[in-house]
């Protein structure tokens, strides 16, 4: 009875985790903002619970008497598997101090809250001690973790294993080449006509063609909900209460539709991932503490950028839904038909607001991103600079001022919940979501004329069967070569969008 001993103790860590969870999505959509404090408090009383059970001898013993148990199996067997990813985990925690994991907790919720205000008062200075004291955190934690060439390293080894400061430089080398001088001849072309994308929409009738499209995607309303918050997320307690969040505004119907699709996609992986995983290992990131599915953070934003963009942003998804959306809009719709909505939906105007950006330059604001992290940590930037840091690169990049605080450095939840290290993973996920994409309808050719029916059975069947299912077993290396037979490779997806832009903006 070794293994199952075994099983159940971190079935428990996995119920834990799901609880900070289930207080997180509270925190986000439900709490009244006057119980940040204490929230934050409670928070770091569950994770210390959650730390303490890892690291207690009594689990270290459990590990142990589960290694000799398993020892027989083969290499991929998942109970195998999962004593080796414990293993790793409590070895790395044990060079964790409690007290560290417990300040960094506390502070991440504090600090969201802090965010929020200082975002709503344009005002960097509130949110700034919470950075410095993030960054000190974070550098302490990357000595605890250990990395050969960089501090950043370290941090992004917790939401994207097997990335690097050196990868990913390479990786963002590649897509400047790539997309720069793209977005250099779309700058010249004529603009397709957008002004219907920011009449009035009503918001119950947004919320119902979000609904719509979550359904026809596959998502599973008996498991999941849909609210609203200020920065949309999905968070799962368990693949049977997954549940997302969107934002509706009257004048704008383009944040909701690419909210909803994009949570969408991160919740069909997670209530697709197999019933037996749940309450395990492989259902829980055991070095950052929390309960998810996901292999990393980019390949779980690859199935988001998957649905979102490979996806919704296609003329043909358009040609099938736009006669539903124009029914609940007919005043603001009047005139437009499904090829003017598909290019006004996908129009290339660089902006400062990464959430809102289009498809084409949204990768500059990560790289953005990504450097500041890397020179906050290595301390080649002050906290203090940051503003003036991201004003240089918005104009460098994107050619853009950036007017205020509002409109640059606080746009972003992230990093006041101290996620320094995590943005890497959008554009992971942006370049994985076009490979196993394109893998996909190679594989499995009747993909493609379901979805020209609105059909996305199939394709949300093949993905279950050979990304979602397998929750955290694989290594992201090792998912890519068995789904798309190699690793990360950007040609698709530098493909995918010199297709779709040069169609759209007829360059060719």
């Amino acid at each position: 009875m070794t293994y199952p001993a075994f099983a159940e103790r971190f079935g428990a860590l996995n119920d834990l985790l799901n609880i900070a969870n289930l207080l997180t999505w509270d925190f986000r959509v439900m709490m009244p903002p006057g119980g940040a404090e204490t929230r934050g408090q409670q928070m770091a009383s569950l994770m210390g619970v959650a730390q303490t059970m890892l690291m207690s001898d009594d689990t270290l013993r459990l590990i142990e008497a589960a290694e000799t148990a398993v020892a027989d199996l083969p290499d991929g067997a998942t109970e195998r598997l999962a004593v080796d990813h414990a293993r790793a985990a409590v070895d790395l925690h044990r060079r964790i101090p409690a007290e560290l994991n417990q300040r960094r907790a506390a502070l991440n919720l504090t600090g969201q809250a802090i965010w929020a205000d200082a975002r709503a008062r344009n005002d960097f200075g509130m949110l700034r001690p919470v950075f410095e004291e993030h960054v000190d955190i974070c550098r302490r934690l990357a000595d605890c973790i250990g990395y050969d060439a960089h501090p950043h390293d370290a941090m992004i080894s917790i939401y994207e294993p097997g990335a690097d400061t050196a990868s990913l430089g390479a990786l963002f080398a590649e897509l400047r080449a790539g997309l720069a001088p793209l977005l250099a001849e779309i700058a010249t072309a004529p603009e397709p006509r957008s002004d219907f994308l920011y009449g009035d929409y009503p918001e119950d009738r947004q919320r119902a063609f979000a609904v719509r499209i979550a359904e026809a995607f596959g998502y599973d309303f008996a498991r999941g909900r849909l609210d609203t918050a200020p920065h949309p997320f999905e968070i799962s307690q368990t693949r049977e209460d997954v549940r997302i969040t969107t934002r509706f505004h009257r004048n704008n119907i383009v944040s909701a539709l690419q909210g909803t699709m994009h949570e969408v996609g991160h919740a069909l992986y997670e209530q697709n991932i197999a019933p037996e995983l749940t309450r395990s290992v492989m259902a829980t990131d055991l070095l950052g503490l929390y309960a998810v599915g996901g292999i990393s953070f980019g390949v779980h934003e690859s199935q988001s950028r998957l649905w979102e963009n490979q996806i919704g942003r296609s003329r043909g998804f358009w040609e099938r839904n736009f006669g539903a959306l124009h029914d609940l809009f007919p005043e603001t719709l009047a005139g437009v038909d499904a090829d003017m909505f598909w290019r006004a939906y996908n129009r290339v105007r660089p902006g400062l607001i990464r959430t809102e950006a289009d498809e084409l330059t949204y990768d500059f604001h990560i790289m953005l991103r990504v450097e500041m992290e890397r020179r906050l940590l290595d301390g080649s930037l002050r906290v203090t600079d940051m503003p003036g840091a991201w004003a240089d690169a918005m104009r460098e990049d994107l050619k853009l001022d950036v007017p205020d605080d509002r409109s640059g450095v606080l746009q972003d939840m992230q990093w006041s919940a101290g996620q320094f290290g995590i943005f890497c993973g959008y554009t992971v996920g942006n370049v994985l979501a076009a490979q196993i994409h394109d893998a996909a309808l190679d594989a499995e050719p009747a993909i493609t004329p379901d979805l020209e029916r609105g059909d996305c059975s199939r394709l949300l069947g093949w993905l279950t069967d050979h990304v979602y299912r397998h929750g955290r077993r694989d290594s992201r290396e090792d998912m890519l070569h068995r789904v798309t037979g190699r690793g990360m490779d950007a040609t698709p997806y530098i493909a995918a969008l010199n297709a779709r832009y040069r169609a759209i903006y007829a360059l060719d």
